[in-house]
């Protein structure tokens, strides 16, 4: 499963994209982008967790069954081995001064890589009991980070290590910056997937992959949520719900497994979708203009760009 790695990537095309189910989707502009799909990579196992780093013009993404987490460089269209082994690693992102936070699955922890390299744990417990599996996680602006906690890494020996959670439940944590304590955000989830905060914070956005919906919740000052309402629910037949993204007016965008990648006004309605050949897990905004989408689907690193715009990284 390593082959073309530190070369440069066969891209290929892949052409239909654009389905519109509510003409919102066409006035919105969000249909105007690239005509094919490019394949950037296509010899993973499981792909998911893309992250755009902008400093490094690079993407990071995880290949879970495989154990290491890749990058694609935007510059050269090379692909190599960021790190293996990599605990299993599932869901990225970044905090604010720029150091990658990992979920990883395998070790049941959420770690922060350091400038200099190191790997420093940031939770791996709740209450005393071992964490299940961490899926995703999201940053504030201050350093406030939710990240979920589905079972998924310990139902087999496959995206991890086969194990009885100790904690009984899939929940939503919070972990203080401040402190590093471990809290509980929201439960009640059945399979808490990703997360995305609202480009002004106020707002936390829950998938959930087994209840097919996507959540919200209030944000607090402290950081602490509300209650929560139903956001969305994915249509009868139409994929599962995996981890979403914002772009810049307000539009959620979720990846829907086998559904492609669905597009939901700020009503919560469904407005069109991206068709991709391949199972979608993930997706994430990057590329000098935060107007490219890169999707994980299945074996494969895609991208396309696109007409509307990634919420702010800032």
């Amino acid at each position: 499963m390593l082959t073309g790695l530190g070369r440069v990537a066969r891209v290929t095309k892949v052409n239909g994209i654009y389905e519109t189910l509510d003409d919102r989707f066409r006035t919105g502009r969000c249909t105007l982008g690239d005509m094919r799909l490019e394949r950037l990579y296509d010899d993973c196992r499981w792909a998911e967790g893309p992250l755009y780093l902008p400093a490094w013009r690079q993407v990071i993404w995880s290949d879970i069954p495989n154990d290491r987490l890749l990058r694609w460089d935007e510059a050269t269209g090379t692909v190599g081995v960021f790190r293996t082994p990599a605990g299993n690693s599932n869901g990225n992102t970044v905090d604010r001064q720029g150091r990658l936070i990992s979920c990883e699955q395998g070790n049941r922890r959420v770690t922060r890589t350091e400038h200099d390299g190191r790997v420093t744990v940031l939770a791996d417990r709740y209450d005393g009991k071992r964490l299940n599996s961490p899926n995703d996680a999201v940053v504030r602006s201050d350093g406030m980070l939710w990240f979920s906690d589905p079972d998924f890494g310990i139902l087999s020996d496959y995206e991890g290590h086969r194990a009885d959670s100790e904690i009984g439940a899939c929940n939503v944590y919070r972990l203080d910056p401040a402190t590093g304590s471990v809290t509980l955000a929201a439960d009640g989830f059945r399979g808490p997937n990703g997360l995305v905060l609202s480009p002004d914070e106020r707002q936390l956005y829950v998938s959930d992959t087994r209840l097919n919906q996507v959540r919200v919740f209030d944000v607090h000052d402290n950081g602490t949520l509300g209650e929560g309402k139903v956001f969305a629910e994915c249509r009868p037949g139409g994929g599962v719900f995996d981890n979403i993204r914002f772009d810049d007016e307000g539009r959620l965008w979720v990846a829907a497994c086998d559904d492609g990648v669905h597009c939901y006004d700020p009503d919560g309605t469904l407005i069109g979708r991206l068709l991709i050949p391949e199972t979608v897990s993930n997706i994430t905004f990057g590329g000098p203009k935060n107007n490219r989408m890169f999707i994980t689907a299945t074996t494969s690193l895609y991208s396309l760009v696109m007409s509307v715009t990634g919420a702010s990284r800032l």
